[in-house]
């Protein structure tokens, strides 16, 4: 990224000119701050730089703050425009058509495949009202993802950003994915900004916060999971036109979350429960890893890792694993292939292809 390569330079001169200035003005710190983000951080530095130039005690070092008020703004922009790039890679181009398919092929989750077709369609017909002139309905696009981790519920997130741009009602689809790290400020009256600052960075597409319960985790002691809940329920409506945040987790704990903040449940139109995949499904899910990263599994092999996925997948380790628990035994299985291999003097094509029955644990 560009603006790595300012912050930098930008750094090193700072360290100069607190060096040259016995850190009687802190640079290096307010860079800092700057870096985090935090709220007025780059008029201090600027207003540390002119009490510094007003400073007899240092008339030699003109031309370095120059050079550091150049590198700031320099910095200031580049990681503007890396924040927009990274954005626009983000987009997909695919047509709605593509990505109905991508949505079908996935395994299993028929209820919510069904669920997201019927929202896709009635959005659509809303935008149309919209076009000519009729009124649209109140209803946000607001979603809540409710079920166990690796049940596709991010894959699915992105998909939804990408068809809504396809027809038009998302300017951009690109997808943020955000967890209470990314929405929590450290210090008291900084989550605000924080929230305001994502969702900017969100707008025109999707912001996905998975396990949201953990916001208020700490239950009403949690003041800046408060502020963070006021600032996005706020934001659910000032931007529902051109953003739609998806909340996904437990579906327990789901409950909770939109019972800590008053008129936040009533923000989400669309609650979509993704159940747990079925043995046959985890099945068919490792063979779609075979065919992506070109393996093959032998049919000796085939009842037996049906057996070990039925047995295994029930342990308290394993259980609502789903699509994690395939990807981990997938890894693992592929793991002894390769150790199995290491031992044969000479190994065709087909020996490197080929998982065997021996390989399953």
């Amino acid at each position: 990224m560009i603006s790595e390569t300012y912050l930098k330079l930008l750094k090193s001169e700072v360290k100069k000119l607190d060096d040259l200035t016995n850190k009687s003005y802190e640079f290096e710190t307010v860079i800092q701050e700057i870096v985090d983000n935090k709220k007025h951080s780059e008029l201090e530095f600027i207003k540390r730089l002119g009490n510094l130039s007003n400073n007899d005690k240092f008339p030699k070092i003109k031309e370095r703050q120059s050079t550091v008020l150049e590198l700031l703004y320099k910095y200031l922009g580049s990681r503007l425009i890396d924040s927009e790039y990274a954005i626009l890679k983000e987009i997909n181009t695919k047509s709605f058509d593509e990505l109905s398919d991508e949505l079908n092929s996935l395994i299993g989750l028929e209820n919510v495949k069904k669920e997201i077709e019927d929202l896709v369609i009635f959005n659509k017909v809303q935008k149309n009202r919209e076009k000519i002139g009729l009124k649209k309905t109140n209803r946000t696009m607001h979603m809540a993802f409710l079920g166990n981790p690796g049940t596709g519920k991010t894959t699915v997130a992105r998909i939804v950003g990408n068809m809504y741009r396809s027809l038009g009602i998302l300017s951009k689809g690109h997808f943020i994915e955000a967890t209470r790290t990314d929405l929590i400020a450290e210090y008291q009256g900084q989550t605000a900004l924080k929230v305001k600052r994502l969702i900017q960075k969100a707008k025109g597409g999707v912001l996905f916060i998975d396990e949201a319960y953990s916001i208020t985790e700490n239950d009403k002691s949690d003041s800046y999971g408060r502020e963070c809940l006021t600032e996005l329920t706020k934001a659910l409506e000032d931007y529902r036109d051109d953003l739609v945040v998806i909340v996904a987790g437990y579906d327990n704990l789901m409950k909770k979350f939109f019972e800590s903040n008053p008129g936040l449940k009533s923000r989400f139109n669309y609650f979509i429960t993704f159940e747990d995949y079925t043995v046959d499904q985890m099945f068919d899910i490792f063979l779609s890893y075979c065919k992506n990263e070109e393996y093959i599994l032998h049919d000796s092999a085939k009842e037996k890792l049906k057996k070990y996925l039925e047995l295994h997948s029930s342990n308290p380790e394993n259980k609502n694993a789903n699509g994690r628990f395939v990807r981990n035994v997938f890894d693992k299985i592929i793991m002894n292939q390769a150790k199995r291999l290491s031992n044969l003097s000479f190994a065709t094509k087909e020996n490197y292809v080929t998982i065997l029955e021996d390989d399953i644990f």
